[in-house]
């Protein structure tokens, strides 16, 4: 999937939960990936997180896929 297909995706997503928090939608954001995108999707977002168009709490909320969770 490409690059841009991901980021106009992921921005649906944070489209959705616009309507929380900034803190809130990041991380409902972040978990929606964890829960229902493909790790090859996310390792692809993260890959092209520099060259993609996404919304600022996307943005965060990608970028926090790098990091392990803590479950």
């Amino acid at each position: 999937m490409s690059p841009e297909k991901l980021a106009y995706m992921a921005n649906q997503i944070g489209k959705f939960f616009a309507h929380q928090p900034h803190d809130q939608a990041v991380a409902s954001i972040n978990d929606h990936l964890q829960k229902y995108w493909d790790p090859r999707m996310r390792s692809a977002i993260i890959s092209h997180l520099s060259e993609v168009q996404l919304d600022p709490s996307v943005r965060e909320a990608v970028a926090q896929l790098r990091a392990p969770r803590n479950n």
